[in-house]
């Protein structure tokens, strides 16, 4: 470490230290703001219930219970997407030829356009089997096994699949940011130790 950059994590130290926390990234950090590109306003998301927000726990009960239903009944999707971020983004991961694989990125209102026919037709159930969580500051990401069923009766899930979220705490609550996902397969079957959840 040469003397200036030296002197220069010094300092950026005692101001952490001392509490003078720095407004934005250190200079010449990358950043993603585009000063040319004019962002569009966003739907903000209907109010959520804290009890559905309070805790990582919570918002992942929530998720799941919103999106399940027997057939013939619509699922409350103001509860739903009260718990997404309105920039959150669902990703479908789908394998493709010759071992490739593709996304589909959608926004919280096409996840629920394209999926809501199905489930009330066919009915849906998802339940969560498993599941890992890493948080540091404000963010966290949890590893979601699920099996997902037609009927809340039947035994044998017709499919299961990971979900990797990534959510935010924004003061009191959660908020979904991201919900990426892919799902069993003979090729790729779920490894054991993703069909629990580990002690603490």
């Amino acid at each position: 470490m040469t003397p200036t950059i030296a002197a220069a994590a010094g300092l950026f130290m005692f101001a952490t230290v001392s509490g003078a926390q720095p407004d934005g990234p250190p200079a010449g950090h990358p950043s993603i703001t585009d000063p040319g590109r004019q962002q569009q306003p966003l739907e903000p998301p209907p109010p959520a219930d804290p009890a559905d927000v309070e805790s990582i726990d919570a918002i992942i009960k929530a998720y799941y219970e919103s999106l399940s239903g027997p057939p013939g009944e619509d699922r409350d999707w103001d509860r739903f997407k009260s718990l997404f971020q309105p920039q959150a983004r669902f990703i479908p991961c789908r394998p493709g030829q010759n071992g490739k694989a593709s996304i589909w990125v959608l926004a919280v209102n096409d996840f629920v356009e394209i999926n809501r026919t199905i489930m009330i037709k066919g009915g849906y159930f998802e339940k969560e089997v498993g599941r890992r969580v890493e948080q540091f500051g404000n963010i966290a990401h949890v590893w979601s096994t699920y099996e997902a069923r037609k009927s809340g009766k039947e035994h044998v899930p017709y499919s299961r699949g990971i979900y990797s979220f990534q959510l935010l705490k924004d003061g009191d609550r959660w908020w979904f940011v991201t919900a990426y996902w892919d799902y069993e397969r003979p090729e790729a079957p779920i490894p054991d130790k993703y069909l629990v959840t580990p002690k603490q």
